[in-house]
């Protein structure tokens, strides 16, 4: 089941996207650079649309958008590390891109983790180019969908 997240998922929603970008096997030192980036706050949950994958096991993935102009921006994705590979990401990438045409976004922009790209380009997000991320000097891809 997908449902909206309240300010109540907060605390699990930040172990969740932590959880996620250890499974990568990232320094701690980077994993603490990037706190601030990887906490949900319920002024984000109340401010933004975050959807969560849930079902008897609890919370299995989350993501969030923001708004800008005319198109969406994928601020949050993770999926929980044991359910990798069971079609959450999918199911919760495809309830985002909805969302998106539902409110008449044009594209869908992520700034993906290197090791995530390849699912993006499954769910045909393409690379338009990179962009800068901490620490300094590495970039993320830059990706767009289409959402029409």
């Amino acid at each position: 089941m997908i449902r909206r997240a309240t300010a109540v998922d907060a605390d699990a929603l930040t172990a969740l996207a932590h959880a996620a970008k250890r499974h990568w096997r990232y320094p701690e030192d980077w994993i603490a650079l990037w706190r601030r980036e990887l906490t949900f706050t319920p002024a984000l949950i109340e401010r933004c649309p975050v959807y969560v994958a849930e079902d008897g096991d609890g919370i299995a993935g989350v993501y969030a958008l923001v708004f800008a102009a005319a198109d969406c921006e994928l601020e949050h994705f993770w999926v929980a590390p044991t359910r990798m590979g069971e079609g959450i990401g999918r199911a919760l990438f495809t309830h985002a891109v909805e969302h998106c045409r539902a409110i008449g976004a044009r594209r869908l922009w992520i700034s993906a983790d290197p090791n995530a790209e390849g699912f993006y380009a499954r769910m045909r997000a393409r690379r338009v180019g990179e962009v800068p991320s901490t620490p300094a000097g590495r970039r993320l891809p830059r990706l767009e969908l289409l959402t029409g």
